[in-house]
């Protein structure tokens, strides 16, 4: 798995045109260094650049592509605690993204004070998609930004190294190499909330197979209905596949989904190199 370590793109003219505009054919290959990382409960007080989604795993587990789960806005806030605890007994889970939805502050800040601490105990990172404050209150691992670069960029400002940053929603290229300037944790393609296809959508398996062969910096690729939209999105080098209705559409099976995920992906997925 990789660590938090990107490389720079904020050089006066590296990966820039004459008019110094990031362009994607002027940025060179890079080989990506994957390290281990801290479990999670050390991420607080990690430095910058050491930080990471996941929590401590064998190493097996480390070499492949790993499983971010994200939650839907289903069922009440027992409800989806008992169903995030059966999915993250069922086996490796890097990190679970909490989104608000359309709930207001204080029904949100109730349900991820119930669900960061289940999520943590398991050995998980638990990134909050909404309100920052919420994420303080309840001592979540970091913030997931799905706006826009200027709201990634203030969250970085802010509250690295403390939480982990990451996001975006790079619909190509150059938008990914612009989020990449900003130096989040971790870049995401697609939407959370843009599983509506059995499988993982094509230009962002691409985009992610693009950024992976070339930035340290990791990226998750949203996957899409079926649960081995996970393998496709291994197999072209993501670090992470993220999964929402895949594994929660049947929230009392969802610890099963996640071993058979799991199962899949030790026996397919291709190891990243040393």
């Amino acid at each position: 798995m990789a660590s938090f370590t990107g490389i720079r793109l904020t050089g006066t003219d590296f990966g820039r045109d004459s008019n110094g505009t990031v362009d994607p054919g002027l940025v060179p290959v890079y080989r990506r260094q994957r390290q281990t990382v801290a479990g999670t409960a050390a991420l607080r007080d990690k430095p910058a650049g050491t930080r990471g989604l996941g929590g401590t795993t064998m190493s097996r587990i480390e070499k492949r592509c790993r499983l971010v789960l994200i939650l839907p806005d289903v069922g009440e806030p027992e409800e989806i605690t008992r169903w995030v605890g059966d999915a993250l007994r069922g086996g490796d889970v890097a990190s679970v993204i909490i989104p608000q939805y359309g709930h207001d502050d204080s029904q949100f800040q109730k349900r991820a004070e119930k669900l960061v601490p289940v999520i943590q105990d398991a050995g998980a990172a638990a990134l909050i998609s909404g309100d920052s404050r919420v994420a303080g209150r309840t001592r979540a691992d970091g913030l997931h930004i799905a706006g826009n670069n200027e709201e990634l960029a203030d969250a970085i400002e802010k509250h690295v190294p403390k939480l982990i940053v990451g996001g975006g929603n790079a619909q190509d290229r150059h938008k990914a190499l612009e989020i990449g300037e900003l130096q989040p944790d971790y870049i995401f393609f697609g939407k959370i909330d843009g599983d509506i296809k059995p499988e993982a959508h094509p230009k962002n398996v691409a985009l992610g197979e693009w950024w992976a062969s070339m930035v340290e910096i990791p990226c998750i690729v949203m996957g899409g209905t079926d649960p081995a939209s996970a393998l496709t999105i291994a197999q072209s080098g993501a670090e992470f596949a993220a999964l929402r209705l895949a594994v929660f559409s049947e929230p009392e099976r969802a610890g099963a989904i996640v071993q058979e995920i799991n199962a899949l992906l030790d026996e397919k997925a291709p190891r990243f190199d040393a």
